[in-house]
C-alpha cells in the first residue's frame, strides 16, 4: 500500500455505506474518498474522489500493494465488505455507517482470515471540500485523536496506536485469523464535547438488523428481485430520514463526459423524480416511505406557486446557489467542480406535471392527502395555466436558451388531466370545465406543433426535426395510447437516431440545445423507458433483452451510475444514481406483471 496515489478510482469501483443522513463511497482499494458531513449536502471532509489523496481520504488496506480485492454487501444490507488477498494471508474490511443516534459516525471493522497480514491506515481528514487542515490532539483517554476546524470536529477511536505523519494520520499493524480491529470515525460540531465511544460490534449487530428488517418489507417476488432489493436498499440509503427527502445522488461533479465540463452537484432532491419514486416505492410495497417522500414534496412547494423550484435542499431549502471549486482539479481532472445547482432558478415546465402526477398516484394508493394539499395544488395549477404557453428549459436543464419542449408540454397536460381526474375520483371542489378546456387545447398544441408528420414522430421541441428520448414516456403519462401510430413512430425514430452501441442517449448533444461541448455518456434511464415503451407496444422479449443488457451494466455491487459510456466500457456522471435505480425497479415489477407498476397501483384503489 502506497499513501501517495494517482488520483480517484474508475466510478464503479466504489462501493456506497450510508445511515440516511450522509453517504461514504469506499473504493475497492480500501480507501474511503468522498464523504460530506452531517448530511448530504454539507461540504466534504473527504474529497479525494475530486482530486486526490491531499484532499482528504481514509484508506486501510495490505501494505502489500499486490493483495488482489473481492468484496460484496453483507446479505440485504448497506454494510459493505472487501476481502483483501495477499500472499501473508486474508484480511477483510468491514464498512459501514451506525443508523440513529445523535453523532454520525463510519465504522471501519479489520477481520483477519488466514495467515497473517500486516496492514497499514491511512487518514487525511480535509474539511470545506479539501481546503481545511485540522488541528488535530490526543484524546485524554489515550483512544484516538481528535481533529477539529472551525465548526468541525472528527474523532477517530482505535485500540491500534495511530501517529502522526505529514499532516495526515497513520498505523501499521497486523491482523491475524479471527481477529477483529476496531475503527471509529465520528463527526459532530466542535462546540461540543467529544462523542462518547461507540460499541463497533453492537453497532454493527443494530445495522445489520436496521438493513435486514427494513428489505424484509419488499412484496417483490420476481425474476430480477436481487437487482430490485439492491437498487431499493440504495434508494433508502440516499433518503434524509430526517425529512423524507431523497437526494437523487451523493456526489457532486462525477461529470457525464469524461474529461469534459458537464459536472453538476446532484445532492439535491428534484421534483422530476418524484412519481418515479413513489411508484417505484409502493409498487415495492415501501409506503412508510412512499408517504415520507410524499410529506417532503408538499412541504418543499409550499408557497406562492410563481416561486415553485424544480428542486430543493433534502430540508426543503430553496437557495442553491452554484459557484465552483477552484482548488479541486476534479474526477480525473473533468473540471470545473460545481457546489450547488444553478438550475434550481430555471422554469422547467415539466416539474409541475410530476408534481401533480405524484399526489395523484399517492391518492390512488391510498396514502392520505394533507388537509391543505388540494388548495396548494389548486393555486399551482391556476399558475400553470398562465404560463403553459412559455418556453422552458426543460427537462434537461438545458443552458442554450428556452423552447417549447415538447415533453414539457406533454406534461403540462398532466397536471391538468391528474387534477381533473382527482376531482372526479373524490369528489373535490374545482372548476372543472375550465381545467378541461385547458386539458385538451394544451393536448391538441402538441399534437399539432410538437409532431413531425414528414418523420412520422414527435420532437424535442416545437418546430424542430430534433429527436429526444423524454418522448418516449409519452404513452406512460396516458397522453396517446401506446398502439397510437404517433407514438408507434416516435419509439421508431428514437430508435433509429438515438441509439449509440445499443442504449439511447438522451438526444444529441452536437445539436446545441444544452449550450455544452458535445458527447455523453448514454444516459440510463431512458434505456430503462425505451424497455418500458417497448413492452407497452407488445415487443416484450425485446423489452426483457434490453433490461438485462442494463443490468449487465452494474458494478460488481449492483449499483448503477447516472450514465454509460460504451467506448470506455465506464460509468459515468454522479454515483449511485436514484434516477437510475428507481426506473430499474420500475421496469422489472412491470415486465414481472407485465403491466405498469403505476396502472396496479391505481385499480388496487378502485378494487378498495
Amino acid at each position: 500500500m502506497s499513501d501517495a496515489d494517482d488520483g480517484p478510482l474508475a466510478i464503479e469501483d466504489y462501493g456506497l455505506i450510508g445511515d440516511c443522513r450522509s453517504a461514504a463511497l469506499v473504493g475497492r482499494n480500501g480507501s474511503i474518498d468522498w464523504l460530506c458531513w452531517p448530511r448530504f449536502d454539507s461540504a466534504a471532509c473527504f474529497a479525494a474522489l475530486l482530486g486526490d489523496a491531499r484532499h482528504g481520504r481514509w484508506r486501510i488496506a495490505p501494505v502489500d500493494a499486490a493483495a488482489r480485492t473481492t468484496r460484496r454487501y453483507v446479505g440485504d444490507t448497506v454494510i459493505l465488505e472487501t476481502l483483501f488477498e495477499t500472499a501473508a494471508g486474508s484480511a477483510a474490511v468491514i464498512d459501514f455507517m451506525p443508523v440513529g443516534g445523535d453523532w454520525s459516525s463510519v465504522v471501519r471493522i479489520v477481520e483477519g482470515r488466514e495467515g497473517r497480514v500486516p496492514m497499514r491506515l491511512h487518514l487525511v481528514l480535509r474539511f470545506d471540500y479539501g481546503s481545511s487542515v485540522p488541528w488535530v490532539t490526543r484524546l485524554d483517554d489515550g483512544s484516538g485523536i481528535v481533529a477539529v476546524a472551525g465548526p468541525n470536529l472528527a474523532v477517530l477511536r482505535s485500540p491500534v496506536a495511530l501517529h502522526g505523519e505529514d499532516l495526515a494520520t497513520a498505523a501499521e499493524f497486523t491482523v491475524g485469523p479471527g481477529e477483529r480491529i476496531p475503527f471509529v470515525l465520528g463527526y459532530g460540531p466542535s462546540h461540543r464535547p467529544p462523542p462518547a465511544p461507540l460499541a463497533a460490534e453492537i453497532a454493527l449487530e443494530a445495522t445489520r438488523d436496521f438493513w435486514l428488517r427494513w428489505a424484509d418489507r419488499c412484496t417483490d417476488k420476481g425474476p430480477w428481485r436481487e437487482a430490485v432489493q439492491r437498487s431499493l436498499l440504495t434508494l433508502k440509503a440516499l433518503s434524509f430520514s430526517e425529512t423524507g427527502g431523497i437526494v437523487a445522488a451523493p456526489t457532486t461533479s462525477l461529470p457525464e463526459q469524461l474529461g469534459g465540463p458537464r459536472n453538476w452537484d446532484y445532492r439535491f432532491c428534484w421534483l422530476r423524480d418524484a412519481t418515479l419514486s413513489l411508484t417505484a416505492l409502493m409498487g415495492a410495497g415501501y409506503y412508510e416511505e412512499a408517504k415520507a417522500w410524499r410529506d417532503w414534496l408538499q412541504r418543499a412547494v409550499a408557497g406562492s406557486p410563481d416561486d415553485m423550484q424544480i428542486m430543493y435542499g433534502i430540508a426543503g431549502e430553496r437557495r442553491l446557489a452554484e459557484w465552483e471549486v477552484p482548488w479541486l482539479p476534479g474526477y480525473q481532472g473533468a473540471a470545473p467542480v460545481r457546489i450547488g445547482n444553478a438550475a434550481s432558478g430555471q422554469l422547467q415546465l415539466d416539474v409541475w406535471g410530476e408534481m401533480m402526477d405524484a399526489l395523484h398516484l399517492a391518492r390512488a394508493g391510498g396514502i392520505a392527502a394533507l388537509p391543505s394539499g388540494w388548495a396548494l395544488q389548486c393555486r399551482s395549477l391556476e399558475h400553470l395555466g398562465a404560463i403553459w404557453r412559455e418556453p422552458d428549459e426543460g427537462i434537461w436543464e438545458v443552458r442554450g436558451g428556452r423552447r417549447h419542449f415538447t415533453h414539457s408540454k406533454v406534461m403540462a397536460w398532466v397536471a391538468f388531466d391528474r387534477m381533473v381526474r382527482d376531482a372526479e375520483a373524490f369528489g373535490l371542489e374545482a372548476p372543472l370545465d375550465r381545467w378541461r378546456a385547458t386539458r385538451d387545447e394544451i393536448h391538441a398544441t402538441v399534437c399539432r406543433e410538437g409532431f413531425d408528420a414528414r418523420l412520422g414522430s414527435f420532437t424535442q421541441s416545437f418546430g424542430s426535426p430534433e429527436l429526444d428520448a423524454s418522448l418516449l414516456l409519452i404513452p406512460a403519462t396516458g397522453f396517446l395510447p401506446a398502439s397510437d401510430p404517433r407514438v408507434l413512430g416516435t419509439i421508431a425514430a428514437v430508435e433509429r437516431g438515438l441509439m449509440a452501441d445499443g442504449f439511447v442517449l438522451r438526444y444529441r448533444t452536437e445539436a446545441g440545445a444544452d449550450g455544452l461541448p458535445p458527447g455523453e455518456g448514454a444516459f440510463l434511464p431512458c434505456s430503462f423507458w425505451l424497455a418500458d415503451a417497448r413492452a407497452a407496444t407488445g415487443r416484450l422479449q425485446e423489452a426483457r433483452s434490453l433490461f438485462e443488457r442494463l443490468l449487465s451494466l452494474r458494478n460488481d455491487l449492483g449499483l448503477l451510475s447516472e450514465e454509460f459510456y460504451v467506448r470506455a466500457n465506464r460509468q459515468v456522471g454522479n454515483f449511485p444514481q436514484a434516477f437510475s435505480h428507481v426506473a430499474l425497479v420500475q421496469t422489472a415489477l412491470s415486465l414481472h406483471e407485465e403491466a405498469p407498476v403505476r396502472d396496479r397501483i391505481e385499480q388496487s384503489r378502485r378494487r378498495a
